[in-house]
């Protein structure tokens, strides 16, 4: 596989773990939501849910977006 072919099947990786992840947070969302619980407890669940999203996710769309460099600058 060449470097270039590689470079495309990490992308194309990273990209269904967000979407997956993003769709088990989103189930997670739901359950809250459909949970008989306080509004504090939803309220801090929701937010640590958000906190774990964000480290979770961040890190693979920042790699997709980061610039590549292929070469030293001359």
């Amino acid at each position: 596989m060449s470097r270039e072919d590689q470079r495309k099947a990490m992308r194309t990786t990273r990209e269904q773990l967000i979407a997956e992840l993003e769709e088990l947070y989103r189930q997670a969302f739901d359950r809250i939501g459909s949970e008989d619980l306080g509004e504090g407890a939803i309220a801090r669940l929701t937010q640590l849910l958000l906190r774990s999203r964000d480290g979770a996710i961040t890190p693979l769309q920042e790699e997709i977006e980061a610039p590549l460099i292929t070469r030293a600058p001359e």
